[in-house]
């Protein structure tokens, strides 16, 4: 039985093939407490798991505060010793009492170092207790280093365009087109369908209030006006934040954690002119292009709900769009896009940067693209729109 409430440990756990020895073993071990330290002593081998288990349980039943182990005169020491240490330890830490291992001959250390490389989790799976203080400063401490990964990938974002200025022939070009299609043939019919389910469902929303008022044509201006300046570069936007964004930091975090990017800079290579820049400059042609088309599938979808259900025809709805949509709508719309294109890369690529460890890391990287792009995008277009509307364009 587990002397705290534990799993019992099995020693069909143990490996006995982990065998560590100092000197030939005695029959027999012998446990002295003293205070706060428990001293271990004699053979510590898979044969005396059993009672070596219920002699420690009992030694550390009343045990406050903090305990140490001493083995530092133990004759032999195996894997499953360390193991019951471990797992005793951590019944202790989930009653609040400080344990650790203080001594053990230098022969018994590699052993130990393999078993005591992680503090003991806690035993109901919950995280451990931490003072509110503890949290805020975890959280500083993550601002801190977002921050300077940012300000890091800025800097030397503004190197290398600075020095694609001054020789072009730095710059992967020849990836440019593949990144285009990628970005954007790719997700052609996923962009024009949203579009066009956003128009008809704006004009079917509208439809009984305007005709409540006799203003059925007027659902072309609702509809035209608000796919070009708003919710055609927006909702286009955030189809490629989604698709291409999470890919560009999931491609990008994988090399990272692959060290493909350290062998880029071996061959003399610059990571950010040959990885950065041609997905910029892909995007950048892509997204506009883009946003143009959504705003034909959108006035499309609206005109679908007013031919049918508001008794227009088509060539009516499509000549009061003409009239009430002007040129610089388009033109706040495609703005919009260029500044879009340039966040999604630009918190693509940096998160895809800062990636390390593992593939836990990569999938981390790939979720707080999406996520930071969609509020920067969201926070873009109100600034935007604001810009726009405080000069009365």
């Amino acid at each position: 039985m587990p002397c705290l409430g534990g799993v019992a440990p099995s020693a069909g756990h143990f490996d006995d093939a982990a065998t560590t020895t100092r000197a030939p073993s005695r029959s027999a071990f012998r446990i002295e407490r003293e205070r706060d330290v428990i001293r271990l002593t004699g053979d510590l081998r898979l044969a005396h798991a059993a009672p070596l288990w219920r002699q420690l349980c009992a030694a550390t039943r009343d045990v406050s505060g903090a305990i140490a182990f001493d083995l530092s005169q133990a004759d032999a020491i195996d894997g499953s010793t360390i193991s019951l240490l471990m797992d005793l330890r951590a019944e202790l830490v989930a009653r609040g009492v400080h344990a650790e291992i203080t001594a053990a001959p230098e022969a018994f250390r590699p052993l130990l170092r393999i078993y005591t490389a992680h503090p003991p989790p806690p035993r109901d799976g919950r995280s451990a207790r931490r003072h509110p203080i503890e949290h805020l400063r975890d959280l500083a401490r993550g601002a801190r280093a977002e921050i300077t990964n940012a300000l890091d990938f800025l800097g030397n974002m503004g190197v290398a365009l600075a020095a694609i200025v001054r020789d072009p022939r730095l710059g992967y070009w020849k990836s440019v087109p593949s990144h285009a299609e990628h970005a954007g043939a790719d997700a052609l019919p996923i962009v024009l369908l949203i579009n066009a389910l956003v128009g008809f469902a704006m004009a079917f929303q509208s439809a009984k209030q305007l005709q409540l008022y006799g203003a059925n044509l007027y659902v072309a201006d609702l509809v035209g006006i608000s796919m070009t300046r708003e919710l055609a570069p927006l909702m286009t936007a955030i189809v490629i934040c989604g698709r291409s964004g999470a890919g560009y930091a999931a491609e990008i975090g994988t090399m990272k954690i692959n060290e493909e990017i350290d062998a880029l800079q071996t061959l003399g290579l610059r990571p950010y002119n040959w990885l950065v820049v041609p997905r910029g400059v892909a995007m950048l042609f892509v997204l506009p292009v883009l946003t143009v088309m959504a705003d034909f599938v959108g006035v499309f979808g609206g005109m679908i709900v007013a031919v049918t259900d508001l008794d227009i025809t088509p060539v009516g709805y499509l000549i009061e769009t003409q009239l009430s949509v002007r040129p610089w709508d388009v033109a706040t719309g495609l703005i919009k896009s260029v500044v879009f294109s340039v966040a999604i890369v630009g918190i693509a690529c940096q998160q895809g940067f800062a990636t390390s460890g593992g593939a836990e890391s990569v999938g981390r990287r790939t979720t707080s693209t999406v996520v930071t792009s969609l509020f920067v995008l969201v926070f873009l277009d109100s600034v935007l729109t604001v810009i726009f509307r405080i000069f009365h364009v």
